[in-house]
């Protein structure tokens, strides 16, 4: 009797043990600021990793693990099964809609172009005969691929996240970066030598990406409505943009989930 109750403990042991918690596997691509990166302690921070722990937790999950994949990497990645779902500012689209799934949006975005101050450009119409960087397969790139010519931008080099981008920027490597505004406008807050010079009207709206008609998408797009109705979504964006999310967008207003 005493052997089968210290087995039985034991095995009751095992069942908590971290071996046997219920993780939730998350890709991003790490130095997205401010939505996914690392602080002065090496730890992942920021808007979507604070979103994605919640979500998990409240769908019964005992943790998250973020895996750092470049972003032209994530949709392959939950198509595979590598991992569970995707963060990283990604944009909702008809095409990407035919092979993955989205949850409901949290967050609407542009696209900008931002240079240096003392490049003298002003605008897109500034860009004739210059050289500007974008994320490799972002909504960003998909833009200036299909406004090359009209433009006259002379070439487009691809980066993989927006810190690198920035550096080149800096450096002269590049003439201007675009990219999703918030993004960049987190970036360059305490960075005077860099201007966000144009908005590009694009009506993005950002969600976490999960495999095609995978059950999580409709699980976790529940998940997010009740971020939103309890006000869990408004004080994450005060915290990481410093002021309340306005009325009319979907990080405050409850959203369909995405369908072709």
């Amino acid at each position: 009797m005493i052997r089968i109750t210290l087995a039985a403990l034991g095995l009751a042991a095992a069942l908590v043990s971290p071996a046997f918690a219920k993780t939730l596997t998350v890709g991003a691509n790490i130095g997205n600021v401010p939505w996914e990166f690392q602080d002065e302690s090496a730890q992942n921070v920021g808007f979507e990793v604070e979103l994605a722990k919640e979500v998990a937790k409240r769908l019964g999950y005992d943790d998250v693990a973020i895996e750092n994949i470049p972003f032209n990497g994530l949709f392959s990645a939950v198509q595979s099964g590598r991992i569970d779902a995707a963060i990283s500012s990604i944009t909702i689209t008809k095409k990407r809609l035919e092979s993955v799934s989205f949850a409901q949006p949290y967050y609407d975005s542009d696209q900008s172009l931002s240079v240096l101050k003392s490049s003298g450009i002003e605008g897109l119409k500034g860009l004739k005969g210059k050289t500007v960087g974008v994320d490799t397969g972002s909504t960003g790139d998909i833009w200036a691929t299909e406004h090359q010519k009209e433009y006259g931008i002379a070439d487009i080099r691809r980066f993989e996240g927006l810190s690198p981008a920035m550096l080149d920027l800096g450096n002269g490597g590049i003439d201007g970066y675009i990219s999703d505004i918030p993004a960049v406008a987190y970036y360059i807050k305490d960075k005077p030598q860099y201007a966000v010079v144009e908005r590009i009207k694009t009506g993005e709206q950002y969600s976490m990406m999960f495999a095609k008609d995978s059950p999580l998408a409709a699980e976790a797009s529940k998940a997010i409505g009740e971020l939103k109705k309890d006000g869990f979504l408004a004080k994450l964006h005060e915290k990481w943009f410093g002021s309340a999310p306005d009325a009319s967008t979907s990080t405050a207003k409850e959203a369909e989930m995405p369908k072709l």
